[in-house]
This record gives C-alpha cells, structure tokens and sequence, in this order.
C-alpha cells in the first residue's frame, strides 16, 4: 500500500489531537525548519526555501525591521503640527468636522468634546524642514532619511482588531502575519536562525498596556514554521534550547542521530510528512544553542555603538537593547523583525505619558538609523515606526492648559518608514486642520503593506495562499503601492 495511503487509514481522531498539542509545544521552533525540505519541487526553487519565482523583481530591500508602538501614539503631539488649534482650546468639535464618523464607548458618552491643543513644541529640521516635536531630538536629526507618512488610515476603532488588522490584513484572527508572508514567499537568509523574529520591549522593568497576542505573529492558515519567534529577555532566549544538566553536546548529537533514524523509519512506513518536519526542528535546535547565544551576546559591540543606542542598551528586553538586538539580527540574514513596545494607550495624563514613552524609543531609534547607515545595511533594510490607530484632536476625561487624554482615531495618524526602496527626506499626505480627516494622498494600512512588500520585491496581488476555496493575500482584495514614497 501506498505510505500517504497507509498514513489516512492508520490516522485516528486520537492521533490527530495529539500531534496537534505535540506540534503547539514546538512552535517557537518551527520556523526554523530547514526550508529545502518543503519548498515546491521545481529547479528553480532557492537553496533557502521560499516559493519559486519570488522575488517577482529586483528588490530594493532584503529584510525588514518593523518598530511596533503599541496602543497608538498622539500624531498630534509627535508629528502632525496643528497651530491654529491653540485658538480652538476648549471649544468643540464641528460637527462637520466628525461628519457621523463613529467613535468608541469611552468617549461616545462625553456630553461635549473639547478640543485639546497639543502642549508640546514643533520645530522644523532637515532639508525640507519636517515639522517634528520636541519630544523627538533624535529622531528629528535623522529626519532627513526617512519618509512621514501622516495619512495613514484604518476601520478598525479599537486595538485588538486594529493590531490584526495592520499585522495580518484582517481585523479577524486566523489570517497570517505579515512576518509570515515574507517566511512562506522569500524563505530564509540564514539557516541557523528563524526567519521572523519578535522582540518584546519592556517599559520600567514591566509590559503593562494592551495584551499582544501570539496570532500576531503567526502563521494562520500557513504552515507553522513561518510563524514568528519571541527571543525571551531572560533565561534561555529560546526556551528549552539549552542541554539539560548532565546532558553534553556530544551525547545530544548523538540522541538526536538515533532519534533522526527513528523518524526516518516511521516516515518510511506511513508517509507522514510532519515527521521530516520533527527531524528539521530538532536539527534547528542544536544549530541554535550555538548561533543564539552568539547573536545575544553584545560584549563584542563598540563602546561609540553603545553610546549611540543610550543608556538601557545593555538592559536586555529594553526597547534600547532591542534595538541594537534588531540591527544583529539584520546582520545575519533574519529576514523579518518585529520590535513591540506597549504603554502608548495614553487617554489621560497625555503630557507626562507620551513624554516618558517618546523618551525611551527616540535614541534608539535614531541609533538603528545611523547604525544600519554607517555599516552600508540601511539601503537595503526597511525599516517602520508606528503605531495601529492615531489620537482624537478633542479631549477624553478632563481638560487643562497643561492636561488631557486622546481617545483612539483611525481616520488618519502618523507612520514613517526608512531605508530599503524608500525616498528619504519627505513629508507625504496632509490631514485637515483638526488631524481628524485626510486632505490629500490617504495611505490606506492595505496600501502601506503592499508598499512594504513592493520594497521587497514582491507584487503583493501575487503572493497567494489558496486556503477554503480561495486565493488568500496579505492584502486580502485591496491595496496599492504608494509610488510617491519609493525612491
């Protein structure tokens, strides 16, 4: 009998549950699966996995390192500069204005909405004199290599449907991230490290903010080595990849040999090809206990580099640390970075908040800049700032002079982008006078992920999955590439 065959009849409902929760305790390594083994049979398929034929033109950028600012920065207080708005203080919003666009229940029982000028000063720096808050001094000093885009735009009202909205192009889950889409259509760089990596940062020793989910990162509908793997801040990065005690390398070579026999039989018997898949994982995992430690270890780094990140660099899970972390990871080929930082949910004590959370990330991120500058990577490494919604011009809660909270706004808020394929030193779209609706050159979240893919080298309208009788995309039935924004 045929193995596939053998391997229907010999599958009970039993066996199937359990080689499911066999492979969720294995997840955080299945991305890092040997590509070869499940790229499409064709001469033309990369050493590195991959489907054939991608990228469908030359790309501009070979890796992306992806700056997630979790729970929605004020695009009024950072980026999106609206003087006239100091004679508005208090007085409240037109109706004309809104239009009917709907708002969230924290504030849709407000009897009035105030307008709350933002309390923060704006300078204009660069070639072409970007108008940047002074929240942002470094940032505002690299300004110059990066395109803002302040027309960015979304349906999705509130953050756990607004993060999968923009991470996955749904705002259900089940979708693949976009971290795995570049794993399923461009394969690896570097076979001793994922694909798509995760970077949590934390904020004053914790987390806090709005939860984030594991589907943020994962795979959907594709195969699960595509999904995306957290590297922990403490203890092993990886958990379980270091040898128990007692265990040396030499005696897990040879477990793992024996072991690989072992699967080599039963794959031999019923076909299964879930278990080439056990046989990759377990060679992925010895190749990691030596290049992860390699990679974490930052001892070797320039003092000049560790200045330039700031002074929580050597703090692992800092947003600082994470960020030279993104730049090592660019290094050695990862294709697909995500670094989170949580805490921008700010719908009271605005001021004080958003300036301890532009505090943290600002050096950091002008450091990635001029690091991936200086060592020749920027041109072709992508590299996004922001967040999954902007914030309200009216105020939530109480309003003062020197005091007021934002509520959530997706009809138009503040990212940038740098680096691979991108035109540096440009301020894109325009947004009325209130930072309530877009004027001119909207960017639609479907639109900024077929640019990211388009930097790529990847005609988002191309890569599919055929899932349920479908062709599915990143960009599910939408999107365009923002021409204006590549160089």
């Amino acid at each position: 009998m045929h193995p596939l065959r053998e391997s229907e009849l010999v599958e009970t409902r039993r066996h199937f549950f359990g080689r499911t929760a066999a492979g969720i305790g294995t997840v955080a390594l299945s991305s890092l699966l040997n590509p070869n083994l499940f790229a499409a049979p064709t001469d033309k398929t990369s050493k590195t996995g991959g489907m054939p034929g991608l990228p469908h033109f030359a790309p501009k950028a070979k890796r992306v390192i992806y700056l997630f600012m979790s729970g929605a920065p004020s695009q009024l207080d950072t980026w999106d500069y609206k003087p006239k708005m100091n004679d508005w203080y208090d007085k409240d919003l037109p109706d004309s204005v809104r239009n009917g666009q709907r708002i969230t229940t924290m504030t849709s029982g407000q009897k009035r909405f105030p307008i709350a000028p933002s309390t923060m000063k704006f300078q204009r720096h660069g070639k072409h004199g970007a108008w940047v808050s002074e929240l942002l001094p470094h940032t505002a000093s690299v300004v110059d290599d990066l395109a803002v885009i302040k027309t960015i735009n979304t349906e999705a009202i509130n953050h756990d449907p607004a993060i999968t909205y923009i991470q996955t192009g749904s705002q259900l889950p089940g979708r693949p991230s976009a971290g795995a889409w570049l794993s399923y259509g461009l394969g690896s760089m570097n076979q001793n490290l994922p694909t798509f990596v995760v970077l949590h940062s934390t904020v004053n020793g914790g987390f806090g903010g709005q939860a984030l989910y594991a589907r943020l990162w994962g795979a959907g509908f594709l195969s699960t080595r595509h999904q995306g793997v957290s590297l922990r801040s403490t203890g092993d990065p990886v958990l379980y990849l270091s040898n128990p005690a007692g265990i040396t390398a030499k005696m897990r070579r040879r477990m793992l040999d024996e072991l690989a026999k072992l699967n080599r039989e039963r794959y031999a018997e019923v076909g299964d090809p879930e278990i080439r898949a056990r046989i990759a994982q377990y060679e992925m995992a010895y190749r990691m206990q030596t290049s992860v430690p390699e990679l974490t270890d930052i001892s070797r780094e320039s003092n000049h580099t560790l200045e330039m990140y700031g002074p929580e660099v050597k703090k692992p899970g800092t947003f600082a640390a994470n960020c030279l972390l993104a730049r090592r990871l660019a290094e050695r080929g990862v294709r697909f970075t995500q670094v989170f930082i949580r805490q921008w949910d700010q719908h009271g004590n605005l001021p004080k908040d958003i300036r301890r959370q532009c505090g943290i990330v600002d050096q950091p991120c002008a450091a990635l800049i001029n690091d991936l500058k200086q060592r020749g990577m920027l041109d072709d490494t992508l590299v996004i700032w922001g967040g999954e919604f902007g914030r309200t011009i009216y105020c939530q809660g109480g309003l003062t002079k020197t005091n007021y909270g934002r509520d959530h706004h997706p009809r138009c808020y503040t990212k940038w982008m740098a680096g691979g394929g991108i035109k540096p030193g440009i301020v894109y779209g325009e947004t009325d006078d209130f930072s309530y609706n877009v004027l001119e050159n909207p960017v639609h979240i479907h639109d900024l992920n077929a640019t990211i893919l388009h930097c790529l080298g990847i005609n988002h309208e191309q890569l599919t999955f055929r899932h349920q009788g479908r062709d599915f995309r990143l960009t599910d039935v939408h999107g365009k590439v923002v021409q204006e924004v590549l160089a």
